[in-house]
């Protein structure tokens, strides 16, 4: 490998690992936020949110002036490829901690809907997901990114559950339906930010191994046809 090009694939690690730290602090906040009725935490995410798109800009810039100034081929290719992918799932994983975030302030300042919630559950589930996704490109590990999609199915599993709770609560007392949505926005956002970890792990494995991996199928190569879109 060219000199430069080395040079220049190794601050691009750094920076997507940079974008990666952000987005992971922005989650963990507005999961703070939200269970802990933490409405300060969740200001911190909302304005920080600027930070993250502005970084999200910067790498994507830095990966189209690599793949200009050297034309890398094969692994290399595959790996600025991957980084692309990585850093706009990261930029969506942000914008929807901003929403999470938002949905916790809104409850912070209401009673509480007092329905029992697997919350902690499906809160755990999607922190580890996204701490190992990144573990998984940091240390360039596919057997960790595979154990995050096969964390996938609980929390939609999780979410499913939640839904029928709070549908039937929304059904019983009226009283709580704006509660309860902003309740089961949050619960379907935290859905959605698993499946973006999910989807970072994909594209671990696709820059490691080469392999094209689908939602629903862990562990195994498909044609770039099949299975689920990327969720966005």
């Amino acid at each position: 490998m060219p000199r430069h090009l080395q040079r220049d694939l190794e601050r691009l690690k750094k920076e997507i690992l940079t974008v990666g730290s952000m987005v992971e602090e922005a989650t963990d906040k507005a999961i703070l936020a939200l269970m802990n009725r933490r409405p300060e935490l969740a200001r911190e995410v909302i304005e920080g949110d600027e930070a993250i798109d502005a970084k999200e800009v910067e790498v994507e810039e830095q990966c189209l002036k690599i793949l200009a100034l050297h034309q890398p081929v094969a692994v290399d290719l595959r790996f600025i490829v991957a980084v692309m992918k990585v850093n706009n799932d990261l930029e969506r994983m942000g914008d929807l901690a901003v929403n999470i975030a938002e949905r916790a302030a809104y409850l912070a300042t209401h009673e509480p809907i007092g329905v029992l919630l697997s919350f902690k559950k499906m809160v755990d589930a999607v922190r580890a997901m996204v701490h190992q996704s990144l573990d998984a490109l940091v240390n360039l590990d596919p057997a960790l990114a595979r154990n995050v999609l096969q964390r996938d199915d609980e929390v939609d599993e999780i979410n499913r559950e939640m839904f029928e709770v709070l549908q039937q609560l929304m059904h019983d007392d009226h009283a709580t339906i704006e509660r309860a949505v902003h309740t089961l926005s949050s619960s379907r956002n935290l859905e959605r930010i698993a499946d973006h970890a999910t989807n970072i792990a994909e594209d671990v494995i696709f820059m490691i191994e080469g392999d094209v991996i689908r939602h629903g199928r862990p562990g195994r190569p498909v044609t770039r046809n099949a299975g689920k879109t990327r969720s966005r």
